[in-house]
C-alpha cells in the first residue's frame, strides 16, 4: 500500500505563489513518477508537471515557466513550486505516484484569487 499526503494549499492573490508538497510513503518502488494533476470546477482533471527517479520533467505548455517540480528520491517527497500565479490556476490540486499502479493524495484546493 502507498499513501501520499498533500500540504500547502491555500488562497493567493494574483501574481503570487505557493508550494505544495506531497509525501509518499508505504511501498515505494525505486523506479516511479511522481506527479501533480488539478482539477477545476467541470473540468477533468490533468497533468501539471511530473517527474521521474532520474529526474526527467514534464510540463503541462500553461505552466512552462511559471512552476518547477522538484522531488527528493531519499524521503519520497515531491514538490511544485508556483510562481506568477493566475486565476486559472485555481484547482484542486492531486499528488500523483505511478509504479505500475497509480496512487492519488486526497487533493489540496488552490484559489487564485483578488
Amino acid at each position: 500500500q502507498v499513501q501520499l499526503v498533500e500540504s500547502g494549499g491555500g488562497l493567493v492573490q494574483p501574481g503570487g505563489s505557493l508550494r505544495l508538497s506531497c509525501a509518499a510513503s508505504g511501498s515505494i518502488r525505486s523506479f516511479n513518477v511522481m506527479s501533480w494533476y488539478r482539477q477545476a470546477p467541470g473540468k477533468q482533471r490533468a497533468l501539471v508537471a511530473g517527474m521521474a527517479h532520474n529526474g526527467l520533467t514534464n510540463y503541462a505548455d500553461s505552466v512552462k515557466g511559471r512552476f518547477t517540480i522538484a522531488r527528493n528520491n531519499a524521503k519520497n517527497t515531491v514538490f511544485l513550486q508556483m510562481n506568477t500565479l493566475k486565476p486559472e490556476d485555481t484547482a484542486v490540486y492531486y499528488c500523483n505516484l505511478n509504479q505500475g499502479n497509480d496512487y492519488w493524495g486526497q487533493g489540496t484546493q488552490v484559489t487564485v484569487s483578488s
